[in-house]
């Protein structure tokens, strides 16, 4: 079975599966297929990305390839929460007052962290102070 993106002449774009790729060929020089939206019987194959499937590496302790490797990326990310924690000071809510103190006096090297809303990321960057955002794993999970 394949499957593949149709458009017609009215430029409708939908998906039909065929028995094989000459399927297609033959049945649309009988003019035997047709628009679903519009029933026009001018039909072309579309773009399309082929879905490739294979079979999935498992490991011995029952997770899959791909789990591992978001549980190797959790792990990293959690070096990185711990290593912030030690290192800077949390600052909550107020990152974006502190931050400002810390830019605009050049004599302070304080390394700080906390939250901001997404305005007032906007408003720093128009200052020309930039945030690096690190995704906050939970420890527990």
């Amino acid at each position: 079975m394949i499957k593949y993106n149709l458009k017609c002449e009215n430029n409708h774009e939908f998906e039909s599966w065929f028995s094989n790729s000459n399927e297609f060929d033959k049945l649309n020089k009988k003019k035997l297929l047709e628009c679903i939206y519009c029933a026009s019987k001018k039909i072309n194959k579309s773009i399309m990305a082929p879905m490739v499937s294979g079979r999935q590496l498992k490991q011995e302790d029952g997770f899959g390839f791909s789990d591992k490797k978001l549980l190797n990326e959790k792990k990293e990310l959690l070096k990185i929460r711990e290593y912030i924690e030690k290192n800077f000071e949390f600052v909550g809510d107020k990152l974006s007052q502190k931050v400002r103190e810390v830019y605009y006096d050049k004599r302070t090297k304080k390394s700080i962290y906390g939250t901001a809303t997404p305005e007032e990321r906007d408003e720093l960057a128009e200052e020309g102070i930039d945030l690096l955002s690190v995704p906050w794993v939970d420890k527990d999970n």
